[in-house]
């Protein structure tokens, strides 16, 4: 996420904890290398690792993820790891759903950077991004709730709107609608394969995929995340935030890795070129 908006010409920076280990300096020096401030983020010195996933291709383009990030480096994050980036001049704060699961400081420290941000005006975003192999449904349900009521723009799939909506019954077009009265500005709906959707008060704005070939669907979401808040920051409306997320997300697809593939600003146009073009 922070690579991707790296790449499209925007100051971002990460702030976290690392372990101080191989894994965590390999971190460091990447998202340096992307030009992402990492001036907030503390290594660990009581011995607590990286966190990781290790990811198992499958059949076809399936890939199985396992998460080893119980008591790592991530988990001891504090408010004060947090709180120092959030500066007046600080345009978006962006939040997912895995952080508040590691422990329960870091729960605490995602609510103590929501409401930072409000005091500050911070635009918040949540991406929901469920993960069911690191929490039950209820229990996510219970502490993505309230941080959805408070977020500015919701980020979800489809079969994730249940875990942030008072009324787990309504189908897709009420649960939204009820998000928005409760001081949501959009939600957006990611449905893999098959677009997405922007839902504002009175409108609804939907797009298809880029057509492109696939080689691995890890890391999409983030990379359309990307696309559609640099859109957001660039000022421009639904739509055109729409087209950027599913092309950086199309770019993020036809490479193997979270990141590699994702697209500079200079890139973006490329998809448009006609089938066959060769740029010499």
């Amino acid at each position: 996420m922070a690579i991707g908006l790296s790449r499209l010409g925007h100051r971002v920076a990460w702030a976290g904890c690392i372990g101080d280990d191989e894994f965590g300096a390999l971190v460091l020096r990447t998202l340096r290398a992307e030009q992402v401030d990492v001036s907030h983020v503390r290594t660990d010195t009581d011995g607590r690792p990286t966190g990781l996933l290790v990811r198992e291709d499958s059949i076809g383009n399936l890939a199985k993820v396992r998460y080893y990030r119980g008591a790592s480096a991530g988990s001891s994050v504090q408010p004060h790891d947090i709180l120092p980036a959030l500066t007046p001049g600080v345009r978006i704060l962006h939040l997912t759903g895995i952080t508040p699961e590691l422990s329960s400081s870091a729960a605490n420290t995602v609510r103590a950077a929501l409401d930072r941000a409000r005091e500050l005006g911070i635009l918040v975003c949540l991406d929901v991004n469920y993960r069911t192999r690191l929490w039950p449904t209820g229990q996510a349900r219970e502490t993505l709730l309230p941080l959805a009521r408070t977020a500015d723009i919701l980020v979800a799939s489809a079969d994730e709107l249940h875990l942030v909506g008072d009324d787990q019954s309504l189908g897709e077009d009420k649960a939204a609608a009820a998000l928005l009265a409760q001081g949501r500005s959009e939600v957006v709906i990611t449905r893999g394969g098959d677009g997405a959707s922007v839902i504002t008060p009175g409108r609804t704005v939907s797009a298809p995929v880029r057509q492109v070939p696939v080689k691995d669907v890890i890391g999409a979401g983030d990379a359309f995340v990307a696309g559609y808040l640099s859109a957001l920051l660039d000022g421009l409306g639904v739509q055109e935030r729409l087209h950027r997320a599913t092309t950086t997300g199309a770019f993020a697809v036809t490479m193997r890795g979270n990141w590699e593939g994702l697209p500079t600003r200079a890139d973006l146009a490329l998809l448009d070129s006609p089938a066959g073009t060769t740029l010499r």
